[in-house]
């Protein structure tokens, strides 16, 4: 039995955001509950873009130079911040986005300059930027991004319904 979780509207809002903007989703996109370092659990959900529309093609019919050829993952997290003195994430949401590898690997992801509780345009917008390389990873190995500017967009409107459910099932997780 599938249980839903407290940020399973936030995603769903996002998807349909990202769907309606004509960005293509792959079928490769879920909301968790997850743990770090095995101890303390956290809400996470991972969308799947297929910018070039090459998801699931193999690797030597793609052609060279196809920008996302794999794909582009938008990752949120929300963390409890217990663990954040060991070098995990403080108490609350976060974006982030990563390229997929031709291996189904991914590089290490990059923080999305949006708000935890970005408003689903926000999220379409920041993607876009992605999409384009107007935002890209500092690194190889991920961390923050080159953009210079604000964050992107305001926050989801129900934000502070979807941190007090967040909070919720912290409490009794904890």
């Amino acid at each position: 039995m599938t249980r839903e979780l407290p940020h399973d509207p936030y995603i769903t809002a996002v998807r349909d955001a990202l769907t309606a903007a004509g960005l293509n989703l792959t079928d490769h996109c879920w909301t968790d509950d997850g743990e770090t370092r095995g101890t303390y659990c956290y809400l996470n959900a991972v969308v799947t873009l297929d910018p070039s529309g090459t998801v699931g093609e193999m690797a030597e019919d793609i052609p060279a130079g196809t920008p996302w050829p794999h794909g582009l993952l938008l990752i949120w997290e929300w963390h409890t911040g217990i663990e954040a003195e060991q070098g995990e994430p403080d108490k609350g949401p976060q974006w982030l986005f990563a390229e997929l590898k031709d291996d189904g690997s991914s590089a290490y992801p990059t923080v999305l300059p949006v708000v935890g509780y970005a408003s689903p345009a926000a999220v379409v917008e920041a993607a876009r930027k992605v999409i384009s390389r107007e935002i890209r990873p500092t690194s190889f190995d991920g961390g923050w991004s080159t953009w210079t500017g604000d964050l992107i967009g305001d926050s989801w409107e129900r934000h502070a319904e979807l941190d007090a459910a967040c909070a919720t099932w912290a409490a009794k997780e904890a």
